[in-house]
This record gives structure tokens, C-alpha cells and sequence, in this order.
């Protein structure tokens, strides 16, 4: 007898192989597309926009192309709305001493910490800034678009 043939241990064969990965592909991919839509603040598609209908549109159907809302607001009369925000990377500004500006509140270029010590006030060097917003206002029986408002900055 032959060692394979009396081994008991599964082997996957090139079809074994290509179903596992292609399992994975699948599974994986929408994770790291999802990730670089986050991580670039490209989170609002206006081509995505264009296709709500007010009064047309479902819930179920902005939830695919925008995902969870970041805020959920609800009114008096039952009334649903979802915020979608968008942000993009705020340049660095350059540190230049002479061009430097007292906060009006302060003049004073020392703050205390928790601690309660002096400690140098920092210079915001990067940030984050709005890029755009979006309002997906829902009818109150909260499955169907009323209406949505799209702004870019």
C-alpha cells in the first residue's frame, strides 16, 4: 500500500485552494476598500447624492451607499434625520515666529495644565477640516427620503 492512500488527513486540492481564497478575496476586500474611504475622509460620494430621490429613496437603501450615520437626529413629530460628515486634512502651518499672533482672549503665551503648572501653549500644526455635509431628512413613518440637503466647503 501507498502512504497517501492509507493517510486519513484531508488534503485540499487546487479547487480547495482557489474556494478558500476566493472566500477570503471576498470577505476581505470590502473591509480594505471601506478602510482607504475612511482614512483618505472620502466618506461622501457626490455621485452617491445624486441618486437620493426625495420620496423615492429608502433607508435601507442610504444605509448601503453612505453606511452608519454619524449623527441621528429626531424631531418633535417623529421625524428622522441622518448627518453624514466628511473631513479632509488641514495643511500644517508653518512656524514663524515673527508672524505669530496673540489669541485675543489671552496675552499671555503660558498656560497651567491639570496639574496646575506653567507649560508652553501649543501650535496646532495639522488638524482636520469639514469638507462636506449631508441631511437625509426621513418622512415620520421613517423609511422613505422627505428630503436631503448636500453642502461641499
Amino acid at each position: 500500500m501507498k502512504e497517501s492512500q492509507t493517510s486519513k488527513e484531508p488534503r485540499l486540492g487546487n479547487r480547495g485552494w482557489r474556494r478558500v481564497t476566493l472566500v477570503l478575496l471576498v470577505l476581505l476586500l470590502p473591509m480594505l476598500l471601506g478602510a482607504w474611504r475612511i482614512n483618505f475622509g472620502d466618506t461622501i460620494d457626490p455621485n452617491y447624492v445624486k441618486r437620493i430621490q426625495d420620496g423615492k429613496t429608502t433607508k435601507m437603501e442610504v444605509m448601503t451607499l453612505f453606511g452608519d450615520p454619524q449623527d441621528v437626529r429626531r424631531d418633535a413629530e417623529g421625524g428622522v434625520t441622518y448627518v453624514y460628515k466628511s473631513y479632509k486634512d488641514a495643511p500644517a502651518t508653518p512656524y514663524k515666529p515673527w508672524e505669530r499672533k496673540i489669541n485675543p482672549q489671552s496675552d499671555s503665551m503660558f498656560a497651567l495644565d491639570p496639574n496646575h503648572k506653567i507649560k508652553k501653549v501649543p501650535l496646532k500644526t495639522e488638524g482636520k477640516i469639514l469638507k462636506s455635509t449631508l441631511l437625509i431628512h426621513f418622512k415620520p413613518d421613517g423609511n422613505t427620503v422627505m428630503s436631503h440637503e448636500y453642502e461641499q466647503y
